[in-house]
């Protein structure tokens, strides 16, 4: 059993690097583009399961590369409060050193809500006979790396994820694996 995980295709703020939880920004041409590069990449692809965040971020990556998943709203998103839309360094000049990691998120989700959330979505894809493709976002996506490795969710932090890439977890023999990470789709460049 192979979790094939894709983030969303490129928006006006991922490429600004704001901090994008719940604001349901549309994608950018490009990433229609990247989109559909990740459809041309898992084409003939067989997956027993297909979900995806309901954010249209999500939701539009996972149909303009070809597939029509259930919905899950533990995929969306970190909420991030008060830091809805902020660059880290907008948030750094309040909170020197902040990161999402390791730091409070004012009216927003903590780590360990997050990590709670994907934990769910593992247990339900763990029981599932063959291959999961799921279309989310960075730091959920991030988060369930760390958990699919049995590490706590602030371990997210090690796993860089940029738009539109293929990263797949699995097993070798029992032990929970990351096979592939952050792997760009073929495209024009």
């Amino acid at each position: 059993m192979e979790v094939v995980l894709v983030r969303h295709g490129e928006t006006e703020w991922s490429r600004e690097l704001k901090h994008t939880g719940r604001t349901d920004v549309p994608l950018t041409e490009e990433g229609e583009r990247q989109a559909r590069r990740v459809g041309e990449a898992l084409r003939g692809r067989e997956f027993a399961l297909v979900l995806s965040s309901p954010l249209s971020r999500a939701l539009e990556t996972a149909r303009l590369a070809g597939f029509e998943p259930e919905l899950r709203d533990e995929l969306m998103e970190w909420d991030y409060g008060d830091h809805e839309g902020q660059l880290t360094a907008e948030i750094r000049e309040e909170v020197p050193d902040w990161t999402i990691w390791t730091h409070p998120v004012p009216n927003g989700e903590a780590t360990e809500e997050v990590g709670g959330r994907v934990d769910r979505v593992l247990e339900e894809i763990r029981a599932v006979q063959g291959d999961v493709l799921i279309f989310a976002h960075g730091h959920v996506l991030r988060v369930l790396a760390a958990r699919w490795l049995e590490l706590p969710p602030t371990e997210g932090r090690l796993f860089v994820l940029d738009p539109a890439t293929l990263s797949t977890a699995g097993y070798e023999r029992e032990q929970p694996v990351i096979r592939h990470w952050n792997v760009p789709v073929p495209g024009p460049t």
